[in-house]
């Protein structure tokens, strides 16, 4: 058991870790080739990633998730249950890839998008396959090489990114370059796969294995389906009712939303084995971990999200001039932050206590008032309208989840709005500052004095206290 507890702590830090890295990567990747682009070509560069990532839901439909817990369950079987669902994924990624090329040229996209459209699906198949290799690792509770992996795939694809802008060679080679890394992640994932935990790559097809698989997939496949639409497809409808300029503008105001979100990401793998322990032992104990990760949430988001919302201006200089038109839908953006990161501990809440189905009602539900929101106001607003749009079904999907906790498990909701009510008032002396000199000073001082003012005054109101941190803690260590 203590062997166990060991690795679940490795492998919280090795994944920490590499989420820090890589978010840091990709974030300096993204404005290196903002700034080399401008808004249009790099409003064509992730339309194609967009497009193609939409459909490679299709190719896994949440059957790594699955082998990962079988695996885990009964490691014995892994050589079977590998070889069947490599065999599946092969079938749905070829399918995947297929349909691809059909509706990207039925589409009558330019050619220059098409050929753009084409490479990203490259890494749409490779990632595909990779996927399911590393989801084998985890069933054996490692998470080592893939934590090492996935940041030597953003090192390769900012190294020879940046070559490419280097010499001007264009869009095509741009894309190249995930492409390239992706062959790199695939080829070491295979080695680990056959090296470490000696299963050949080979597919194999026994009915009663598949029709196991697709039974317990099911459930996992509606969810991922609208989550992945839900993240992507207003970009492909910017696209087409605006332009891919406005792509590019919606794009680096919507990155800074995703480069952020390894705060909540990294708390709640940690914390949710604790949900699921408290839900089957202790549920008293699990509605006080809920409130406090509510809390904790509510402590870091409202800060961050005032924050930059105050300085957006000087944010989006980091992407030149050229993308002035990226500031209010980055305020407007910074607005849903909030609600975003609430919606990991309510989420992780359903998903411990077996009430997978609503969340995926609740993302069902956002996807269509995204979608009809999105058609109603990206051709009057651009990319100020799909950020509108975020904000919104951000919002709603947040109260709906929340709305059915307290049928799950008891909370004091009174104690989380005692903690939003001081850590407003903090943000309010912190925003009021960070205005003042924002003129005069540096934006990353200022962004430190803010921060600085804000623990300070929420300190004193008595919010931020030394038991809480440390009963949090103390979760993570839930046997």
């Amino acid at each position: 058991m203590s062997e166990k507890i060991t690795n679940i702590a490795k492998n919280t830090s090795y994944f920490t870790l590499a989420l820090i890295l890589q978010k840091v990567i990709s974030f300096s990747y993204f404005t290196i080739i903002a700034r080399a682009l401008g808004p249009e070509d790099l409003g064509k560069y992730y339309f194609a990633i967009s497009f193609t990532t939409i459909f490679a839901i299709f190719t896994d439909l949440g059957l790594s998730s699955v082998l990962t817990r079988e695996v885990a369950k009964t490691e014995e079987k892994a050589k079977e249950l590998f070889s069947n669902v490599f065999t599946i994924k092969i079938l749905l990624t070829f399918a995947s890839f297929i349909a691809v090329m059909i509706i990207s040229n039925l589409a009558g996209y330019s050619g220059l998008t098409k050929q753009l459209i084409f490479l990203s699906s490259i890494c749409m198949v490779l990632d595909s396959f990779t996927s399911a290799f590393f989801a084998v690792s985890r069933g054996f509770h490692n998470l080592l090489f893939e934590s090492i992996g996935s940041v030597i795939f953003q090192v390769v694809v900012l190294l020879s990114g940046v070559l490419i802008l280097k010499f001007g060679l264009g869009l095509r080679w741009l894309i190249s370059a995930l492409a390239f890394a992706s062959v790199f992640y695939f080829l070491y994932s295979a080695i680990i796969l056959k090296a470490k935990w000696k299963i050949n790559i080979k597919p194999k097809f026994s009915k009663e294995t598949v029709k196991f698989l697709i039974n317990i997939t099911l459930p996992f496949s509606l969810f991922a389906i609208f989550n992945r639409v839900y993240a992507y497809f207003d970009s492909v409808l910017l696209s087409s009712l605006a332009g891919d300029k406005y792509v590019g503008i919606y794009q680096v105001a919507f990155k800074i939303i995703t480069a952020l979100q390894f705060l909540p990401m990294a708390f709640i793998a940690s914390l949710y084995p604790a949900l699921s322990s408290y839900w089957i032992k202790n549920r008293e104990q699990l509605g006080i971990t809920f409130e406090r990760a509510m809390n904790y949430l509510i402590i870091i988001s409202l800060p961050i999200a005032i924050g930059i919302f105050s300085i957006a201006d000087k944010v989006i200089l980091l992407f030149k001039s050229g993308y002035a038109e990226s500031v209010v839908p980055l305020q407007i953006n910074m607005l849903a932050l909030p609600f975003m990161f609430l919606m990991f501990p309510v989420g992780a809440l359903l998903n411990a206590c077996d009430k997978q189905k609503i969340n995926t009602k609740i993302m069902g539900t956002g996807l269509l008032f995204s979608i009809a929101l999105n058609i109603f106001l990206i051709p009057k607003f651009y990319a100020t309208g799909a950020s509108i749009t975020v904000l919104i079904t951000n919002a709603l999907m947040f109260f709906l989840a929340l709305s059915t906790v307290s049928g799950i498990t008891p909370y004091k909701m009174k104690k989380i709005l005692i903690t939003l009510a001081k850590s407003a008032i903090s943000v309010i002396f912190m925003a009021g500052t960070v205005y003042l000199l924002k003129s005069f000073v540096n934006v990353f001082i200022v962004s430190a004095i803010g921060g600085v003012i804000y623990f300070i005054v929420l300190f004193v109101l008595g919010g931020f206290k030394r038991e809480d941190i440390i009963s949090v803690i103390q979760s993570f260590n839930k046997r």
